[in-house]
């Protein structure tokens, strides 16, 4: 008796029907189609499945002679058997963290640039030849270039002004001239646009994050710190709900290690959006050459900047709303609460007084001054009109007030 190849034993199998088939149809002892052979496609539990099937269908009433369908017929019946066995194996697209965040960070390198201090006129002079970086910028999409206004501010006097043109250097070492689209010194960002795209930005396109930085979330910064890079640095959001007198908005505070040079770079999370604009340190750590290093860096919202790129694309000013309280905190039965200290254009059109305690915005509770100026700037916008209750003696009021713009 010959040997036949079998899942079970993985070497012979002696089956009166399979012999009994094959010797009908090839005039052989045991025949195993060759796509049931060793190191072929099926393997050989499935050749056993199969055979089971036969034997079923070979014992059913009405159902015709025994047979073996040909390979098509048989594969085709068994679309749920390859699907299931396909389940089991590992996916070769599956990619470990590693390899997303190596990926990650690799693509927020390439879209990362050094603000150069040289200006094009001084390059083309020959004057200035040395390699030096007054901040870095991030590559957004199509050649603009956004960074931290104060990065590229020249002081002229008592006056600082933004150049129309600066030089910016790559992660390939290209050194290119940016023109001026537009700033907002409210939120410390300024816009620039390459004359043309090289290669080494066409595929280092940034988006904003959809959602806000949270405390706690993993975090990281590729920046020029002390005048070399780019460097990539990781940490955690902090409090994404501080202020600082440097600029009218909400910062984000984070632990990233960051120095001078790095103002102007992004706060990435670990998908690589942007979730953050580099604005400012406060000094713990003394460098080489004076300069300031930090784990307390401070950074401008995603969601903000992004309101005003959109402006500065279409030529226009992010509109910011204007309520015009001056506020103050006192303490009320124990607790402390915002209250009105002065009073202008339109909340005195509304009829807010000074004096007023601030309870909530358009029913949202008003629980410090910080809370109340995020609400206008990332919430309303100018000409809105919102409702504004407050408590006046011991009567609650509901002003309703039209917001004007800054």
């Amino acid at each position: 008796m010959h040997r036949c190849y079998s899942a079970r034993h993985h070497h012979k199998i002696y089956s009166h029907a399979i012999q009994q088939t094959c010797r009908e149809s090839h005039n052989s002892p045991c025949c195993i189609p060759p796509y049931f052979s060793p190191g072929k496609i099926i393997s050989p539990w499935l050749y056993s499945l199969l055979h089971l099937r036969r034997d079923y269908f070979s014992n059913q009433p009405n159902r015709g002679p025994p047979m073996i369908l040909p390979t098509r017929a048989w594969l085709a019946t068994w679309p749920a058997a390859f699907i299931l066995f396909a389940s089991w194996l590992p996916s070769a697209s599956a990619q470990s963290p590693e390899d997303h965040l190596r990926q990650t960070v690799e693509r927020a390198k390439r879209a990362t640039v050094g603000i150069l201090n040289a200006t094009p006129d001084a390059r083309q002079s020959g004057y200035d030849t040395q390699l030096s970086f007054r901040g870095t910028g991030v590559h957004l999409r199509n050649g603009y270039i956004l960074t931290a206004r104060h990065a590229v501010e020249r002081q002229s006097g008592s006056n600082a002004t933004i150049p129309d043109t600066i030089l910016i250097l790559t992660q390939r070492l290209e050194e290119l001239p940016a023109k001026l689209v537009g700033d907002n010194a409210y939120l410390d960002i300024v816009l620039y646009k390459l004359p043309y795209l090289v290669d080494s930005l066409e595929s280092a396109d940034l988006s904003f994050g959809v959602l806000d930085a949270t405390t706690g979330q993993q975090v990281f910064t590729v920046g020029y710190p002390l005048g070399w890079g780019p460097t990539i640095a990781f940490g955690r959001v902090g409090n994404p709900n501080t202020f600082l007198q440097t600029v009218d908005t909400r910062l984000i505070q984070s632990d990233v290690p960051v120095c001078s040079g790095n103002s102007g770079g992004g706060l990435f999370n670990a998908d690589g959006a942007l979730v953050g604009i580099m604005h400012a340190i406060i000094k713990t750590d003394e460098a080489q050459g004076g300069h300031g290093c930090s784990r307390l860096a401070f950074s401008v919202p995603g969601g903000l900047v992004n309101k005003i790129v959109t402006a500065l694309l279409e030529g226009k000013q992010p509109g910011f709303s204007r309520l015009g309280l001056q506020m103050k905190v006192v303490k009320v039965n124990s607790r402390w609460r915002v209250a009105v200290g002065g009073v202008s254009e339109p909340a005195s059109l509304g009829g807010v007084q000074k004096g007023d305690l601030l309870l909530a915005i358009n029913d949202t509770e008003i629980t410090d001054a910080a809370q109340l100026k995020n609400y206008l700037m990332e919430r309303t916008t100018p000409g809105q009109k919102i409702t504004l209750r407050v408590l006046r003696g011991d009567k609650e009021l509901a002003l309703t007030i039209t917001l004007s713009g800054v």
